[in-house]
């Protein structure tokens, strides 16, 4: 990094210093460091739950030799020595194979921020203030609300990047995200939730102004109270975009994650590449280079470039998600899907932006033909066990001839994935990426966007109440 591309160069240096010491006694060395600062405000119901401002330096020290993997933080740099020793020992005592990584190039770079609004320039205060005053909207909206969350939380942090391998980048990243819910009760009891959420990667702005978007998380809460509970049974089911984005992330981007194929010889036979696992017009992509999106990023936290790939392409397998030791053992490509939450964990193979790439029919086309089908909206739970998922809709609607009807709640889809993909009927025209916190290992919130275009879905089992 030359003085005018590295935003510390003392820091850099020390890092790459500490690496040429102990490369030679390990296969593999790295230093990760991070320098942060953070606001995190929320409230619960009426009352002021958090308001923090937190300062941090921390790192972790990761080091392989013969297949064994340690890692080691630390909270200084003049603890880095002796982390070093630890995480170069500890490798030393698992590993008892050949370290298999792939092999990347050696990269020296300084990603800066391009920023709006800096939050940083704004007073703790003022940030309360708005958040307590959308807080109070929800609130005020119904007196069949009874409680409410509402949170901000900016972070930003500038990470330094060392490896044995000559690697050393810096990257800024900046995470400002709002959440706002609403819960109802109704007659009997009954209890339903709404929730909408924003997240920018550069402006403060971008959580400003938001009064109609923070009141909608109390329309859908109180509208799912006045809707009846779905008969059970199997449908025609269309899947707004929202939910076709958490549908691909959760049923089968985690499937694709290398690190729990490469260990499932099931998962290996069933998600061989070049494989037809889905219709033809099927394409799902795992993106990095999208500008501004939570999950973009130029390196990951292992010196990889960000790229574009193609999970499913004309519905066939093409890729999986690697972090460098998978792709070096499953002999592929390194995709840059090696995250860490922060440099306090290690790097796990991870999403980044998944989406399904929009199709060629217009919304009012893919119900026209629809006699009796449901419109599934947005999520509020679900789990995946293998190819096998659950998920309920945030809210409900029947279709009826070709048309939107009433309300309805309750509804849970179940089905096995790769069935699911096979039994897809048409995709839309639209598209909308929709941000996220993803969760593995431990680490998360873990910044995720996911997206896609309505999707029309045959014989979907939906269950009621």
């Amino acid at each position: 990094m030359s003085q005018e591309t590295c935003l510390d160069r003392a820091i850099a240096d020390r890092l790459r210093e500490a690496v040429s010491t102990y490369r030679d006694r390990a296969d593999y060395l790295e230093i990760r460091l991070e320098q942060s600062e953070s606001t995190a405000i929320s409230f619960r119901g009426d009352r002021l739950d958090a308001a923090n401002r937190n300062f941090s330096l921390a790192g972790g020290v990761r080091a392989c030799h013969k297949g064994g993997w340690s890692f080691v933080t630390f909270n200084g740099l003049d603890e880095l020595h002796d982390r070093l020793e630890e995480a170069i020992s500890q490798a030393k005592l698992v590993g008892t194979e050949t370290t298999q990584l792939a092999e990347i190039e050696a990269i020296e770079d300084f990603v800066p921020l391009e920023l709006g609004r800096d939050p940083r320039g704004i007073s703790l205060a003022e940030k309360r203030d708005l958040v307590e005053r959308y807080n109070q909207l929800l609130l005020a909206y119904d007196p069949r609300i009874q409680t409410t969350s509402s949170s901000y939380r900016d972070r930003f942090g500038v990470t330094y990047f060392v490896n044995s391998a000559g690697t050393c980048i810096a990257q800024e990243r900046l995470d400002i995200s709002g959440g706002f819910g609403a819960i109802a009760r109704g007659e009997g009891g009954l209890v339903r939730q709404g929730y909408e959420s924003v997240h920018s990667r550069s402006d403060y702005n971008a959580f400003v102004d938001l009064e109609d978007r923070v009141r909608s998380a109390a329309e859908r809460a109180i509208r799912q109270l006045e809707a009846k509970s779905v008969k059970g049974g199997q449908y025609t089911v269309v899947l707004d975009p929202y939910l076709a984005g958490v549908f691909i992330h959760e049923a089968f981007g985690h499937l694709s994650e290398a690190d729990f194929v490469y260990e499932n010889p099931r998962m290996q036979e069933l998600l061989q590449l070049g494989k037809a696992v889905a219709i033809e017009q099927l394409n799902v992509v795992d993106d990095a280079t999208l500008n501004g999106l939570p999950g973009s990023l130029k390196y990951d936290d292992e010196g990889v470039r960000a790229q574009r790939k193609y999970l499913i392409k004309n519905g066939v397998l093409t890729q999986r998600l690697h972090n460098r030791e998978t792709a070096g053992k499953m002999n592929e490509a390194p995709t840059g899907n090696a995250r860490a939450l922060s440099a306090s964990y290690p790097p796990l193979v991870r999403m980044t932006n998944t989406a399904i790439e929009p199709g060629d029919r217009s919304f009012a086309e893919t119900i026209a033909d629809i006699d009796e089908g449901v419109y599934a909206v947005r999520m509020i739970g679900g789990q995946t066990n293998g190819e096998m998922f659950t998920f309920a809709a945030a809210e409900g609607y029947m279709i009826r001839d070709g048309q939107i009807a009433e309300p309805v709640s309750d509804v849970t889809l179940t089905g096995n994935v790769f069935q699911t993909l096979t039994d897809i009927e048409a995709i839309g025209n639209d598209s909308v990426y929709t941000n996220g916190g993803c969760g593995k290992g431990g680490q998360s919130p873990l910044p995720v966007s996911v997206g896609g275009p309505h999707v029309r879905i045959k014989d979907v089992v939906v269950g009621g109440r």
